[in-house]
């Protein structure tokens, strides 16, 4: 089942660490990471850019409005994500912990991937909406 792992914590925190403390914290994440990518379980993972490049189309009037930003104001963001083939939710919330133990502040969003399409073998793990129907 494919599960994705959303990473929350305080940008304004994350972008003041040095080269050599990002880069720490990054090859602690990268060692934990490995351990799924050997077993080709690990799918996409991304830091995202920063939330003063982000826009937001509104969906809820017509004619769409974009803004500036992420849409929801909060003390912490959203930004990075995993994409893992893990048998159970219990597998992905103990990979979780690992990553935390080793990333400062912050927390993680677990759910699984109900639609998935991409051109790899992750895309055949994924369910379909309403696939048992």
């Amino acid at each position: 089942m494919l599960y994705t792992i959303l990473c929350y914590n305080s940008e304004t925190m994350v972008t003041s660490w040095t080269k050599e403390e990002d880069d720490a914290v990054m090859e602690k994440l990268i060692a934990i990471q490995d351990k799924l990518a050997r077993k080709r379980k690990l799918g996409p993972v991304a830091r995202l850019g920063p939330t003063t490049t982000a826009r937001t189309v509104r969906k809820d009037r017509e004619p769409f409005m974009v803004t500036d930003g992420p849409y929801a104001e909060t003390k912490e963001q959203i930004l990075g994500f995993y994409i893992v083939d893990l048998d159970s939710q219990e597998d992905v919330v103990e990979f979780a912990k690992e990553l935390a133990a080793v990333n400062p502040g912050g927390g993680y969003e677990i759910r699984p991937v109900i639609y998935f399409a991409a051109n790899d073998e992750l895309a055949d793990s994924a369910t379909m909406p309403n696939a048992s129907a």
